[in-house]
């Protein structure tokens, strides 16, 4: 996707200074259930603590995290890896909805991108947020806006704002900024990632 996109986002200077230094596709092949798990561990946590359980997680099951094993997987040791029990309950409504239905990348291929986010929000503690994330890293679509990540706005303001306080710049700002990068948002956002968590 990447040499696809960089002809688009090296037109925007500041795209094409982090295209220089990041590479933000190196990342373990994870499947698409394991990538959803990820996703829920990951909401409102700092990035940090968020890969610590993650690990925690995944090394409770020998990294071997499937639905099977995540509904047969006592509370107790979840618990002690770092999951809430309301994390718990969506990994396991997550791992429910995996075994009744194909979402995998090739069973959402003719999928919109709205119909997605509608599938995937149906289930109990999978917000927007999350299914953006999905869209983003486990079906690949190129042009996801995650405007609902705060590293995001963040990295945003910090790369486009010239110095404005941290808050301030509007989604309606930032989607503007955002229209350079069309049709392959998704990759900016990737490289937006990048530079704000190499801060």
């Amino acid at each position: 996707m990447i040499d696809e996109a960089r002809p688009v986002l090296e037109r925007d200077p500041v795209m094409a200074e982090l295209i220089e230094h990041h590479d933000p596709y190196v990342e373990p092949e994870w499947d698409e259930y394991e990538r959803l798990c990820i996703s829920i561990i990951n909401q409102q946590l700092s990035t940090a603590s968020a890969n610590a359980v993650r690990e925690r997680v995944f090394d409770l099951m020998n990294g071997d995290v499937t639905p099977e094993n995540v509904l047969e997987t006592e509370d107790e040791p979840l618990r002690d890896a770092g999951l809430s029990t309301s994390k718990i309950e969506y990994l396991r409504n997550a791992a429910r909805a995996f075994q009744r239905r194909d979402l995998s990348r090739d069973g959402l291929a003719a999928y919109s991108n709205d119909e997605v986010i509608e599938t995937l929000t149906e289930i109990r503690g999978i917000g927007e947020w999350t299914a953006r994330m999905y869209l983003l890293f486990v079906l690949e679509r190129e042009d996801v806006l995650p405007l609902g990540d705060l590293a995001v706005r963040r990295g945003i303001e910090q790369l486009y704002g010239n110095g404005v306080e941290p808050g301030t710049m509007t989604r309606d700002e930032m989607r503007e900024i955002a229209e350079a990068w069309r049709p392959y948002r998704s990759v900016a956002t990737r490289y937006i990632w990048a530079e704000y968590e190499s801060e």
